[in-house]
C-alpha cells in the first residue's frame, strides 16, 4: 500500500513540475482572457477613433456595450446568422441620438433636424449601408442609473424586438438578417427617459475619393473596393431635399422610416458597373444635377455580369449607403 502512495505521489509531484515549468502558451487559457482581449481591441479603437468625440463612450460603456452584443449575438445564433462585430462609430451615433431622444422626451427615427438614420451615420463618416432599430421607455420616477438596470434595460429593449410577430416584426428581420456584419449600440438614460438603439452595418466595400457635397452640375467620382470574390451588382441613386426640422411629437408619431425614397435619380446595372472595373476597384462617375441629397446604394454578387442579362434585387441587401450632398450656389 505505501509503494502505491509512493507511486501516486511522484506522479502528482511530476505533473506539478511541469504544469510549472511549461511555457503558458501551450496552457489552456482562461475563459476571460478573450473577453479581456476583445475589450482591449474595443478600447484601442475607440480611442484612435475621432469622429463625433463628444459621444465617445467610456470603458464602463465599453463593458456594458459588449455585454450587449452578446445579447444581440446570442438572438442571431437562434436564427443561424453569424455574430456581429461592435462598430464604435455607429455607436456614436446611436449614442448621440439615444441622448437627443431622451432629453427631448420623444422616439422615432428621425432626429430633431429631421435626419434619417442612413443621414446621420453618412454624416458622422460612415459609408456602409445602416438599419436601425430605436427603443425608448420612460416612467412617472427616476430609473436607478446602474450598470445592471442599464444592462437590465437594454435587454429589455432588445427582447421587445425579438418578440416581435409577423406581420408586424420588422425590427426582429433586422436583427437577424445574415447580411450584417457589424453593430453600433447607443444607450442613455436621464431621470425618467431611456433610449436604446441599435444600428445595423453591413459592411463589404472599402472606399475612396467619397466627397461629402458636390456642386450641382459637377461630376464626382467614388471609389469601391471589393475583397476580390463578390462584384457590384447594381446601383441605384435616390434623391430627395434636404431635410426639415421635426417637433419631438411629430417625431413620435411619423414611426418607422423607408430606407429609400420614391425619387430614383439613377441606376446602374451590373454590366455596365463592369466597365468601371479596375482590378477589384471600381470608380463610378456621377453627376448631380440639382441641388439636395443623394442617397446611393450598390448590391453585390457572386457573380460577374459582363454583358445584359436579367437580374433582380429581390430578397438582397444593399452594401452601401453613401449620402452626397449637392447644395445651391448660396450654401
Amino acid at each position: 500500500m505505501f509503494r502505491k502512495t509512493w507511486k501516486q505521489i511522484k506522479i502528482l509531484l511530476i505533473l506539478l513540475i511541469v504544469i510549472f515549468f511549461f511555457p503558458r502558451s501551450f496552457l489552456p487559457r482562461p475563459a476571460f482572457s478573450h473577453q479581456a482581449d476583445e475589450l482591449d481591441m474595443y478600447i484601442k479603437q475607440n480611442e484612435s477613433e475621432l469622429r463625433l468625440a463628444g459621444y465617445k463612450d467610456d470603458e464602463n460603456a465599453l463593458r456594458l456595450k459588449l455585454a450587449q452584443l452578446e445579447v444581440i449575438n446570442r438572438s442571431r445564433r437562434k436564427h443561424n446568422a453569424s455574430p456581429l462585430k461592435l462598430d464604435i462609430l455607429a455607436s456614436r451615433v446611436a449614442n448621440k441620438m439615444c441622448r437627443e431622444a431622451a432629453i427631448n422626451k420623444y422616439t422615432g427615427h428621425r432626429d430633431l433636424a429631421g435626419e434619417t438614420p442612413y443621414m446621420r451615420y453618412a454624416f458622422a463618416g460612415g459609408y456602409d449601408h445602416v438599419m436601425e432599430n430605436a427603443y425608448g421607455e420612460w416612467s412617472s420616477d427616476n430609473y436607478p442609473a446602474d450598470n445592471n438596470n442599464i444592462s437590465s434595460m437594454m435587454e429589455e429593449g432588445h427582447q421587445s424586438f425579438m418578440d416581435e410577430k409577423a406581420p408586424y416584426d420588422g425590427h426582429k428581420k433586422n436583427i437577424i438578417n445574415k447580411s450584417h456584419n457589424y453593430v453600433g449600440i447607443g444607450y442613455y438614460l436621464t431621470g425618467n427617459q431611456f433610449r436604446y438603439y441599435e444600428e445595423f452595418i453591413d459592411r463589404y466595400f472599402t472606399f475612396a475619393n467619397i466627397p461629402d457635397e458636390v456642386n450641382p452640375g459637377d461630376t464626382a467620382k467614388i471609389t469601391l473596393e471589393t475583397d476580390g470574390t463578390m462584384y457590384p451588382y447594381f446601383l441605384i441613386v435616390y434623391y430627395e431635399k434636404f431635410p426639415k426640422p421635426l417637433k419631438p411629437g411629430r417625431i413620435t408619431a411619423m414611426g418607422s422610416y423607408n430606407d429609400y425614397t420614391r425619387d430614383v435619380y439613377r441606376t446602374i446595372p451590373p454590366w455596365e458597373l463592369t466597365g468601371y472595373k479596375k482590378g477589384i476597384s471600381y470608380t463610378i462617375p456621377l453627376i448631380f444635377k440639382k441641388e439636395g441629397l443623394y442617397y446611393i446604394q450598390t448590391y453585390i454578387d457572386r457573380k460577374e455580369y459582363t454583358r445584359p442579362a436579367g437580374f433582380s434585387t429581390e430578397g438582397k441587401t444593399p452594401y452601401t449607403g453613401i449620402v452626397i450632398k449637392a447644395p445651391s450656389g448660396n450654401k
